[in-house]
């Protein structure tokens, strides 16, 4: 089965307070709405303490066309890409030594936040020194889904291909798309929640050898993956796309959580003949405060399982796709014991869902 062998995230240049990005909204905001001062409490009661932009807040201030965005969007999602992908190939955490850019086969590359034709995958390979024959698959519009779909997709190339070292990569500049004269709840949410990230993961095949490159004693082995869409469910969470990306945020997703994601994972589990029970780690998306506790009252998980993605979600907020690469990431740190079972999962538009089974395995 395939495995998981490094990952690594980067620090964005802008870290900024909760309080600081609250103030900011009430100046934005203040007029739009009546009652400016009780909505502000989602930013506390979320909470978020701190975020990664790419720009200073003075920047958002501003108007921004659709082009300025979007360009700024691609040259600094390749530019961080680019930083992102050194990083894992590169990172002493995990390995022994270095891994060769010529090595990696297949680049999946996931973003929703910005739009560019030739990919930034393709931009990326052309400053990196990749095999030109290195297979790319962007991935769009899976929103915070897409980091989970696009390891398992990973997973799924490297099964085929057994000797393959596969990379995913999340860029996510949400900030990007903020918009100053939307005046909905949707946006001054989404403000309160939203941020940037930047996450890589490599992914090999079992006829890799691990024991010449891996500095820890087990990795990850993806055992299996389900994608799973709700009908009927177009206008639960997305963009609108008008003059810019205007977010689509239903306040039903945590109670859509609680009533449709417990036997969605009972089935997969139950394909795999097993047990919410035999489940000794959660790498769970957090895509806010409620919708974690809504994973706990849907799943029965306790709070010690889901830690690590609050502990995320309060120093990162919602990063969309990249944020399950950095809470995967922390969970490879700290390893497990042999045999324990994970769950991975994340939730995006659709409605939809992206689960993986993995193993920690010597």
């Amino acid at each position: 089965m395939p495995y998981i062998l490094s990952a690594a995230h980067i620090q964005l240049p802008y870290l900024l307070s909760q309080e600081k990005v609250m103030d900011f909204s009430r100046e934005i905001f203040g007029t739009a709405f009546k009652d400016i001062e009780r909505l502000l409490k989602a930013f506390k009661n979320g909470e978020v303490e701190s975020r990664y932009f790419v720009n200073d807040l003075e920047w958002y201030k501003d108007d921004h066309s659709f082009e300025e965005r979007n360009n700024s969007y691609i040259e600094k999602a390749t530019q961080f890409g680019v930083e992102a992908i050194e990083k894992c190939l590169d990172n002493q955490t995990f390995l022994l030594e270095s891994i060769p850019m010529e090595e990696i086969e297949a680049i999946y590359f996931i973003s929703s936040t910005g739009m560019a034709a030739p990919t930034i995958d393709a931009r990326i390979l052309n400053v990196l020194p990749a095999s030109v024959r290195t297979k790319r698959i962007p991935i769009w519009g899976l929103g915070c889904a897409g980091g989970a779909a696009g390891l398992a997709r990973a997973s799924e190339y490297c099964r085929a291909f057994p000797k393959a070292k596969v990379l995913v990569l999340s860029v996510e500049l949400c900030s990007l798309t903020f918009q100053k004269n939307d005046a909905s709840k949707s946006n001054l949410i989404g403000t309160s929640l939203f941020s940037d990230g930047v996450g890589c993961v490599l992914i090999c095949g079992d006829e890799v050898e691990r024991k010449d490159i891996s500095r820890q004693k087990g990795q990850y082995r993806i055992l299996n993956s389900q994608s799973t869409l709700m009908l009927n469910s177009l206008d639960v969470m997305g963009w609108d796309v008008k003059d810019g990306l205007y977010v689509v945020f239903s306040k039903d997703i945590p109670y859509i959580i609680k009533n449709w994601l417990k036997p969605t994972v009972e089935g997969f589990l139950l394909e795999q003949n097993l047990e919410m029970k035999e489940i000794q780690q959660f790498i769970a998306h957090p895509g806010g405060k409620k919708v974690i506790d809504a994973y706990q009252d849907s799943l029965g998980f306790t709070s010690e399982m889901t830690t690590i993605s609050m502990d995320v979600l309060r120093e990162y907020g919602n990063m969309s796709s990249a944020t399950i690469l950095y809470v995967l990431e922390r969970f490879m740190e700290h390893e497990a014991d042999p045999g324990e079972y994970a769950l991975a999962a994340a939730l995006g538009p659709g409605f939809s869902s992206e689960l993986l089974l993995m193993r920690w395995e010597l």
